[in-house]
């Protein structure tokens, strides 16, 4: 089979959601919508717990920086869909290929650790109240935050030159959203076999060690929550704990998908789908699960929107 070359050539065509679609204008739209939903939304998350003072503490600089990862990832992919639709033209250079490869698997990683993180912080909180300002600090918070990026930066950059490292062959379609690993590798020219296992194999690693955190981390708070006197505390824990589930829910079951099962399972079409779902619907689906449910964070976005809509105006 004929290579080409991937530097001076014109790169890559991803082939997308859209224009397989039997709507594609409408799917257009809708996808429109939930990026603005994103943008805003995660936006307005991140601005209202930086400007609160109220809020300056770990659970919610954990989740300002998952609107941060949100707001980013959304913005990686979805922009370049729309304009590739709307300028009928879906070619991504190798250098772009490389850099939104390496951008998505570094924000993808680091929610991935980020989660785990947060689900600390709600043991830490539920099970040892009395010295939570010890276990989780601001300090300690903050080198959570910097372990998930620096992990997951470190990792997608290895993974990214690993991958761009091979001969393309001549039909340059990726058949997917956007430039990820496995589909990729199927215009490799060389064996990718053993590759294709250890990605699996770290793909695994790296989403069920968070994963178990998560799982042991809840069974503890559980427990805990069970044998709480109060009822106000207990529903308020449930509360709290519901919205993490929900989202970790979404995260680890769209990244199970594509990373765990094995590809003869699942077609590139039910790829797209789980794709859109993750990188498009659940960050702006995110702070609504979050703030909706949240007293505190409706509370201080309350007093922000007031603090700009009823301030008077200064006369000169």
């Amino acid at each position: 089979m004929e290579h080409w070359n991937s530097t001076l050539g014109s790169g890559f065509i991803l082939m997308g959601i859209l224009k397989d679609s039997g709507s594609p204008e409408l799917l257009c739209a809708t996808i429109t919508v939930l990026y603005m939903l994103a943008v805003t939304s995660n936006g307005l998350l991140l601005l209202v717990i930086t400007m609160d003072a109220r809020l300056h503490v770990p659970m919610y600089l954990l989740l300002g920086q998952l609107s941060l990862m949100d707001l980013l990832f959304t913005s990686v992919v979805t922009p370049k869909v729309l304009v590739d639709f709307l300028s009928n033209e879906n070619t991504i250079s190798f250098g772009g290929c490389a850099l939104q490869m390496f951008l998505a698997l570094t924000l993808g990683g680091a929610e991935d650790l980020l989660l785990a993180f947060m689900a600390y912080d709600r043991y830490v909180a539920i099970c040892h109240p009395l010295n939570y300002m010890v276990l989780m600090s601001i300090r300690i918070c903050w080198l959570l935050v910097a372990t998930s990026w620096v992990l997951a930066s470190l990792s997608a950059l290895v993974y990214t030159m690993y991958t761009m490292h091979y001969s393309f062959c001549k039909a340059r379609e990726i058949r997917h959203l956007l430039c990820e690993i496995p589909p990729l590798l199927k215009l490799a020219c060389a064996d990718t076999s053993r590759y294709e296992l250890m990605v699996y194999v770290m793909g695994v690693t790296f989403l069920m060690l968070p994963l178990s955190v998560i799982v042991a981390s809840y069974t503890l708070i559980l427990f805990t929550v069970l044998h709480m006197p109060s009822n106000k505390g207990r529903q308020k824990a449930l509360v709290t704990c519901s919205s993490h589930l929900t989202v970790v829910g979404m995260f680890y079951g769209a990244a199970t998908f594509m990373y765990v099962l094995p590809s003869s399972l699942h077609s590139p079409k039910q790829d797209n789908i789980i794709s859109v779902f993750y990188t498009i619907v659940t960050p702006a689906l995110n702070p609504l699960i979050y703030s909706l449910r949240n007293k505190e964070v409706t509370g201080a976005l309350r007093r922000l929107l007031g603090k700009y809509t009823l301030q008077p105006h200064s006369i000169f």
